[in-house]
């Protein structure tokens, strides 16, 4: 497999461009409109591998592709800052990056494996802040020798986007919050929905959204009676993500196989009125394997209490 060669060599490092911002300054001291580039930011991880900041960079650059191959230079070529860290130098190699339909497909080689979790995270973090400015680029997808990328959990980490960093810098990388929430399980004939509250410790290194689906799959506690799973436990989570108060769900092909007599359905409305419980979340699209099923009644849902029912009316 070929290693990853920047084209545009040393002119691509983020030292030799500032010289390139004064090259191009000076050439143009005699127009009334000097060309300056955009300002955008690049994202480094901190030498106590806790966060991730942004530094301001003049891009210099005009197609997609070059600009791609320039923030690449950047993220790869250690920063002046000394307390600082390039975070696709952090001993592994970058083999190839693709950019196509509005994502960018980085394959790492074997050593990104080696990282701590949280080295890990704070890397992809990075990358995806940086790379996702550029008006070509939604998502960022890691693969590694061509394998699919897993997290610490064991999900499959899929396509990212800015999104799911947004909350994952700073301090907070380490962070774990008590948080209460409301999940919809099925009851016993599986017909119905029965709500119970969740309180459980959770990182904020990992959305909220993303953690009630997980606690979903991971189904009831046995702390009240009654409860049963609506999702396969096999399912994986391959995303999750919301924008504009739209919650998008990608889930694996195990979703579809049902358990306890759950009808798809209403393993669908179990997510989506769980969902619909957090303040920014209105409606949801559950995917699989990034598309709609063909079996799905819409393309997104909103809370549906007509499943709901109590214990008590059991």
């Amino acid at each position: 497999m070929r290693t990853w060669s920047r084209k545009i060599g040393v002119i691509r490092g983020c030292l030799t461009a500032a010289l390139l911002v004064c090259l191009s300054l000076f050439s143009a001291c005699g127009s009334q409109e000097p060309q300056t580039g955009e300002l955008i930011n690049v994202y480094y991880v901190s030498n106590t591998e806790t966060k991730v900041e942004p530094h301001e960079y003049i891009l210099l650059s005009e197609t997609p592709q070059e600009q791609l191959e320039e923030l690449i230079g950047c993220l790869s070529d250690m920063p002046d800052m000394m307390e600082y860290k390039a975070p696709l130098a952090m001993g592994f190699e970058l083999l190839s990056a693709d950019l196509a339909g509005g994502r960018v497909s980085l394959d790492m080689s074997a050593e990104y494996r080696d990282m701590s979790a949280v080295r890990e995270v704070l890397v992809r973090a990075a990358i995806v802040r940086t790379l996702t400015q550029l008006p070509d680029v939604k998502y960022v997808s890691i693969t590694v020798e061509g394998d699919p990328l897993y997290d610490s959990a064991g999900d499959l980490v899929g396509l990212m986007s800015a999104d799911q960093f947004i909350n994952n810098d700073g301090s907070e990388i380490n962070t774990y919050e008590l948080t209460r929430v409301m999940l919809y399980f099925a009851n016993q004939d599986g017909d119905k929905l029965v709500a119970a509250y969740r309180e459980k410790y959770y990182s904020t290194n990992t959305p909220l959204e993303r953690f009630v689906v997980e606690e979903l799959i991971a189904g009831p506690s046995g702390q009240v009676p009654g409860l049963y799973p609506t999702i396969n436990p096999e399912t994986k989570v391959i995303n999750v993500m919301t924008r504009d108060g739209t919650c998008y769900v990608n889930l694996d092909s195990s979703f579809l196989t049902a358990v306890n007599n759950v009808s798809t359905e209403l393993a669908v409305y179990s997510i989506v009125d769980s969902l619909v419980e957090l303040s920014n979340i209105n409606r949801v699209q559950i995917l699989v394997n990034g598309e709609i099923p063909a079996s799905f009644t819409a393309t997104t849902f909103e809370r549906n209490l007509d499943y709901v029912t109590t214990l008590d009316e059991e």
